[in-house]
């Protein structure tokens, strides 16, 4: 079945207007195009559409969610990662009404709110530096690097920046389980993609870098041992496949 534009939009809340933009920009194509200039959709792209508006409610920017929604990933590996997204956000709001609630009770009675509930909820930055401890302390120890002291956290840049990471890692895991070779064209692109979103956010990382990373992460006991947990050979894997890129 095919949806013209009007019965898109009835359908999901989406103006004509945005559905206009999104085709204009890439990001959303119609199924076809009649001679007479009328966009049709399928289920397909309604399925993209969904897609598209989870990110939107999670703030990721157009172009990012072009990049993401571009890539060599299933749609339910997609809805997944937007699923962890969504529940750990709503446990954050949920959360922050709890302490509006609370801010509520303590000024209708008159008192003073305990300074150290009144900003529970906000504590984004101080989730990330918890999960990065382990690996801090290790970097400091082994290299005399602090990685948390060297590095602003900004919550949300940290947050893409993860989701990236985790879409590239699970990616080149998959090719490895499925026997592409680590100098096939489709692992090669997934490193490209890889560098161009550390790029588009001021890491300035050649193939060369990238290539030095990877025979790190294969040399160094902490970093290898996460990368076999995942997937047996893959700190090799990766190695190999970003020195191949970076011979390019």
């Amino acid at each position: 079945m095919l949806y013209t534009v009007k019965q898109v939009s009835e359908l999901t809340n989406v103006t004509i207007k945005t559905l206009y933009y999104y085709h204009k920009i890439g990001l959303l194509l119609p199924y076809k195009t009649s001679e007479a200039g009328y966009r049709f959709y399928g289920v397909k792209e309604l399925e993209r559409l969904q897609q598209i508006l989870f990110y939107r409610e999670l703030d990721f920017p157009l172009k990012k969610i072009h990049e993401l929604l571009d890539g060599e990933r299933e749609r339910l590996s997609i809805l997944s990662d937007q699923r962890k997204l969504l529940l750990a956000r709503m446990r954050r709001i949920k959360r922050l009404v709890q302490t509006i609630d609370e801010s509520i009770h303590f000024t209708m009675k008159g008192d003073t709110m305990d300074k150290s509930e009144m900003f529970k909820g906000f504590e984004s930055e101080k989730e990330w530096v918890e999960a990065m401890t382990d690996q801090n302390q290790y970097l400091k120890e082994k290299y005399d690097y602090d990685l948390l002291k060297e590095n602003s956290i900004e919550v949300q840049s940290m947050n893409e920046q993860a989701l990236e990471a985790k879409h590239f890692m699970d990616n080149i895991a998959n090719a490895l389980k499925e026997g592409v070779k680590f100098n096939d064209e489709k692992v090669q692109v997934l490193i490209k993609q890889h560098i161009d979103f550390l790029n588009s956010h001021g890491y300035n990382t050649r193939a060369e870098d990238f290539a030095i990373q990877a025979r790190f992460f294969l040399n160094d006991d902490f970093h290898r041992n996460m990368l076999e947990a995942q997937q047996t050979g893959l700190s090799y894997y990766l190695c190999m496949a970003a020195e191949t890129f970076a011979l390019k």
